[in-house]
């Protein structure tokens, strides 16, 4: 068993440790691909790259783990299947649960090492990435000024340049300074010029030559607003000039620590903390909000007192008032409806408040099973995919890739579908983050007991013989003349018991009712004891007969059908079949599916004459 459990480990961990490089390289494409845009011209360093490329692998381990786990277990079986050595395997005695074993064991030691991870590295990693992220975001794009086109990643200028020399003289040049604001905006034009980068990296230096400037004042005189043509300008002829344009193209890491006290940076001990503080706050934001409710109510302002004393002591039913076109009564509804408006304004900022803490409560809820969820993924997966390659038994990148992307696919679409239902609060947060897991452990539990059974799942056609049988689709026989006969029939004693048999079924078949009644039906044991005893003859008679050497006789054989459909719902007491039966939305369709067999049943029974009549005329005389 030692040289076994080594062989399967020596097969699982190389096809494991390539899945997971292809998996983890496929999400950080796809990472890299969804956040191009923001390092593209930025003039990044490779070692700010290459830093972000790795927090953001470690980022990515828990998606690529679950999928390299499936792929890999599918790919290993099915090889083992597919080379028939999973077969000499169980040949020898060794179940399949044995075999597994050893992967279990790996598998499970993986899983707690993921939730150490989860707990421990990945609130690093997410810090790290996000916080320089957020500083590649910052980061001012390079210089690459374009021509026949306005270039305005320079922050309040706007540049057009019509063509650039070899020298990187820069020609017609148009410039929009909108860096006072658009009301003082100031537009340039020059024959050329050239743009350099100060020292430091915190300036732009544009050296402008043989150009105009046009400039708005502005008004200093206060009778000129009342005339809006009179503003004055100011133009410009330069032969020569310089302006200096602050822009920082250094990069400069942000402070990363403000992240640390978000969910994303904090492990389950962290966590947990942080949920007890806010959910004590929450249930004492709740008491206060409750009692304001009840302080605040009108019905508390505008006593039995005041009212009588708005009305003059005068005791009025409330319809009355609200008609009344009285001053006094007009000034209490008008009292009595600002002091609701105050009230429905109060209670909408509240429930602001406090829906924005629940769903924060909410999202640290969700980071708290995330750092489970993601481990008993990885063992699911095992149990999915080791069991699903020994049954389809193919391996190689072909089946196992296709099925094992399907069923991830359905993982992840739970997966989110799961987190925005807690996340927002429509479902408790502990079904929505765990009903992927249960989805998978359903599955899972279901193709282990297939593959440790030996059942055929993968092949349609099996699926499709349900349906066909459930639909009144009859199995026909096939029998095959035999080359030695031992025992050949006898053909008048055969005849009588023929007779006998028509007979039977003729008997059977007028009183077989077709529609029974209700409750007598649901009354009725097992099988029809009187169907069963003509099915069990007529096997006895074709296995007799199939001794025949006649041809005529051996094919009339296959003629005959295949009883089916003549068993009852089992119930040990006919009071369980009555309560039953009372349950109208399970038993009615029910009694309808099988009133709809026994019609095909009583089919049968007329065939089954039919062909015991036509072989006796073939019986020799």
């Amino acid at each position: 068993m030692k040289r076994l459990y080594t062989f399967v480990l020596q097969t699982f961990l190389p096809v494991f440790v390539m899945t997971f490089g292809i998996c983890l390289f496929i999400v950080l494409m796809q990472f890299i691909w969804r956040y191009i845009d923001d390092m593209v011209g930025k003039g990044l360093e490779l070692s700010v790259l290459v830093e972000l490329f790795f927090y953001a692998a470690l980022f990515l381990v828990p998606m690529a783990l679950p999928l390299s786990i499936l792929l890999a277990s599918l790919m290993t079986f099915g090889n083992l299947g597919e080379r028939l050595e999973l077969l000499a395997m169980k040949s020898a005695g060794v179940s399949l649960l044995r075999i597994m074993r050893p992967l279990i064991i790996l598998v499970t030691c993986i899983s707690v090492g993921a939730f150490f991870f989860q707990n421990n590295v990945l609130p690093v990693a997410q810090v790290k990435l996000w916080g320089l992220l957020f500083s590649v975001r910052q980061k001012s794009p390079e210089l690459d000024i374009p021509q026949g086109a306005f270039y305005g990643e320079i922050t309040g200028f706007n540049l057009y340049v019509k063509e650039k020399n070899k020298d990187g003289l820069l020609m017609d040049m148009m410039i929009y300074d909108y860096s006072g604001g658009f009301n003082n905006a100031r537009v340039i034009v020059a024959d050329s010029g050239r743009l350099k980068m100060s020292v430091d990296k915190k300036f732009l230096i544009l050296t402008l030559y043989t150009g105009e400037s046009f400039e708005n004042l502005r008004q200093e005189n206060p009778r000129n607003r009342l005339h809006p043509a009179s503003v004055p300008y100011r133009r410009e002829t330069f032969g020569s000039k310089e302006i200096l344009i602050d822009f920082d193209a250094n990069f400069t890491r942000i402070d990363d620590s403000f992240l640390q006290n978000e969910y994303m940076g904090k492990n389950l001990y962290q966590l947990q903390l942080s949920i007890n503080s806010m959910t004590a706050s929450l249930d004492s934001v709740r008491e206060v909000n409750a009692r304001a409710l009840t302080a605040a109510s009108y019905r508390k302002t505008l006593t039995k007192d005041s009212l009588l004393e708005a009305v003059g002591k005068q005791v009025i039913p409330f319809d009355s008032l609200i008609c009344s076109g009285v001053t006094p009564y007009k000034d209490v509804l008008i009292r009595a409806r600002n002091v609701a408006r105050d009230i429905k304004d109060q209670n909408a900022l509240r429930v602001l408040s406090f829906s924005d803490e629940s769903a924060r409560v909410r999202r640290y809820f969700t980071e708290w099973h995330k750092k489970f969820t993601v481990s008993v993924a990885c063992l699911l997966f095992f149990f999915i995919g080791a069991p699903l390659g020994a049954i389809i038994r193919k391996g190689g990148l072909g089946l196992p890739v296709i099925l094992s992307i399907f069923l991830f696919i359905f993982y992840y679409i739970l997966d989110n579908v799961g987190l925005k239902m807690a996340r927002n609060g429509i479902w408790p947060v502990w079904q929505g983050m765990w009903l992927s897991a249960t989805a998978l452990a359903v599955f899972g539990t279901f193709l282990t007991w297939k593959a440790v059974r030996d059942s055929v799942i993968i092949n349609i056609e099996t699926y499709l013989g349900v349906f066909k049988r459930l639909g009144g689709h009859r199995t026909f026989r096939k029998i095959e003349r035999k080359e030695v006969v031992i025992y050949p029939p006898d053909y008048e004693a055969l005849s009588r018991r023929l007779v006998a048999f028509s007979e039977a079924c003729r008997s059977c078949a007028d009183i077989y009712c077709l529609f029974p009644p209700f409750f007598h039906f649901w009354e009725q044991k097992g099988n029809d004891h009187g169907v069963t005893a003509i099915s069990v003859e007529m096997e006895e008679l074709i296995e007799i007969l199939r001794n025949s050497d006649r041809v005529l006789i051996l094919n009339k054989l296959m003629d005959f059908p295949v009883l089916t459909g003549y068993s009852h719902p089992v119930f040990r007491r006919s009071v369980t079949g009555r309560i039953f039966a009372l349950l109208l939305p399970v038993s009615l369709p029910l009694y309808i599916f099988f009133v709809y067999r026994r019609r095909y049943l009583r089919q049968d029974l007329r065939t089954v004459r039919q062909v015991t009549n036509e072989l006796l005329s073939l019986f020799p005389k």
